[in-house]
């Protein structure tokens, strides 16, 4: 019995070893020289696979701009918002044009004052399981659920729910604009969009696309379609999408005269100066009495 089970045991032992070599020397034969750029690539990228260049993750973004360069010896097209892309084209020898910073915004402003709650959930603490399930506390069907799966996503620290709003803020100097905060909200409220000038935008603080008056029973500060600040925009920035209004970035000159038109406070000015207190005239002009006396006149001859 005993010999039985050395000689069993030196077989698979002879057995495994036999394999091992077959393996090694076949690995060695079809193994993939990596080119050691990509290595080097990646180095100088964020690491957080957050998504934001449009690949899989860190790794495959740096094989795509060595591939990039080595092809078309160009980077365009490729930008990781969350990087320094001149980082990375000096590692290949390439200049990469600057990209107009980004950040991501918050659509919606249901906070608890704004949105004041109706009905009381209980479930679990996933906005996408939620979203299945009913309109959100304050009633509204495009509003935030406010519980987190933005903040739970964001790979950066750039984002938390603020206890007195009930709704996620967005970290200015932590923000890059890599987007996971866009896929993880099942409702689509974020959007990624230019920083503007002096880090100054305006944007429609909603996505509710509900007419008027359905608007107006669930949030303050809704949109309700009134088409004053359409019909103010002198750059035809301001478009209608149903029975929103959505402002484009790349047409908008920060006027602001669409926040002024505004009767619900829906658009948001960020970061721009206080405004200069109107002066508007107490007293009417008063009529000047003008007499035959008052008035020399001079003839000549």
């Amino acid at each position: 019995m005993n010999n039985i089970l050395i000689v069993s045991l030196l077989v698979l032992g002879i057995l495994g070893g036999v394999l091992a070599v077959i393996l090694y020397f076949v690995a060695q034969k079809f193994k993939v020289e990596e080119n050691p750029l990509i290595e080097e690539v990646e180095s100088h990228l964020a690491g957080a696979n957050c998504g934001g260049c449009g690949f899989a993750g860190c790794h495959n973004f740096a094989e795509a701009c060595v591939k990039a360069a080595a092809e078309k010896h160009s980077l365009a097209g490729l930008h990781c918002p969350s990087s320094n892309m001149q980082e990375v084209a000096d590692v290949l020898q390439l200049s990469v044009e600057a990209s107009e910073p980004k950040i991501a915004v918050l659509r919606c402003n249901g906070s608890c004052e704004n949105s004041p709650a109706k009905v009381h959930y209980e479930g679990a603490d996933i906005c996408a399981f939620a979203n299945t399930l009913y309109a959100g506390k304050g009633g509204c069907s495009k509003g935030c659920l406010g519980l987190g799966d933005c903040v739970k996503k964001c790979p950066f620290d750039a984002l938390h729910l603020d206890p007195v709003t009930g709704l996620p803020a967005v970290d200015p100097d932590k923000c890059v604009a890599c987007g996971a905060c866009v896929k993880a909200c099942p409702r689509g409220l974020f959007e990624i969009r230019p920083r503007g000038k002096n880090d100054r935008r305006v944007y429609v603080c909603c996505s509710n696309t509900d007419k008027g008056a359905i608007t107006m029973k669930s949030c303050k500060v809704g949109c309700i379609a009134c088409q004053k600040c359409f019909k103010t925009c002198p750059f035809e920035a301001i478009e209608m999408r149903g029975n929103l209004a959505y402002i484009d970035p790349a047409k908008c000159k920060s006027c602001r005269k669409c926040v002024e038109v505004c009767p619900r406070g829906t658009i948001w000015e960020v970061n721009f100066p206080p405004r200069k207190p109107k002066v508007e005239a107490t007293e009417s002009a008063q009529p000047i009495n003008v007499t035959p006396e008052s008035i020399e006149i001079k003839a000549t001859v």
